[in-house]
């Protein structure tokens, strides 16, 4: 049975470093990478962070029905192609998808099964420090850029209790492990199984601690950091 798994972040966070580790470390797990009209920023390469074409492509494929999800982000359509969620199910596969906040909430209503996770940067400081860093290398140094992706983080952050699973990347092998033990407990229970051997029970206790009501009462802090910067 495919399993399907959302995970979403503010820009920064480290999700594409997170799912590219991830990639590495669990077989049978596809990764879709999405459409977009918005042009290649740095080293970015077409087929590897994203699908780019043009708008009047992107509108043809909604025209047909063609995604499972897609949304209008600061101007540029973003979006998930459906041949990856069938292509996943010929083969077997689980598939993750990589989407912003305005793509998860349709697929939580398309998709009810599917399991979302949702990345959190340990504070506001830490993240616009990785915006900058990100931005430098990408050479893209426009401050209303930085912003921008701030003031977007704040709001997408609010979204967090639409989530099962939430991960404060603090410590990258720490959320990589964690990560891991997500998609592994949840392939199990989704195939009928309850974790039975040490490992199972091992990697199931790492991924219930990151439950949303288990996270909950210890994000006050992260979430204050971004507050105190909008009001």
């Amino acid at each position: 049975m495919t399993q399907v798994f959302i995970i979403s972040a503010p820009s920064g966070s480290g999700k594409s470093t997170l799912v590219n580790e991830i990639k590495k470390l669990v077989d049978r797990l596809e990764f879709s990478v999405s459409y977009t009209t918005r042009l290649p920023r740095g080293s970015e390469e077409n087929g590897r962070e994203y699908y780019y074409t043009s708008r009047e492509v992107f509108e043809r494929m909604i025209a047909n029905n063609e995604f499972l999800e897609h949304a209008d982000v600061f101007g540029n359509y973003y979006g998930t192609a459906k041949k990856f969620l069938n292509d996943a199910i010929f083969r077997d596969h689980d598939l993750l998808l990589d989407i912003d906040v305005q793509g998860a909430s349709q697929l939580q209503v398309s998709l009810p099964q599917a399991v979302s996770i949702f990345i959190l940067p340990p504070n506001r400081e830490e993240l616009e420090k990785r915006l900058r860093r990100r931005s430098s290398a990408e050479r893209m140094t426009d401050e209303a850029v930085i912003q921008r992706r701030l003031e977007t983080a704040s709001r997408e952050i609010e979204k967090y209790p639409e989530y099962g699973y939430i991960l404060v990347n603090d410590k990258l092998d720490d959320s990589i492990d964690a990560l891991k033990a997500i998609i592994l407990t949840e392939r199990l229970r989704a195939n009928g199984r309850q974790p039975s051997r040490a490992e199972e029970e091992q990697l199931a206790q790492l991924a219930d601690r990151r439950r949303l009501e288990n996270v909950r009462p210890s994000l006050g802090p992260i979430l204050e950091s971004f507050r105190r910067k909008t009001v």
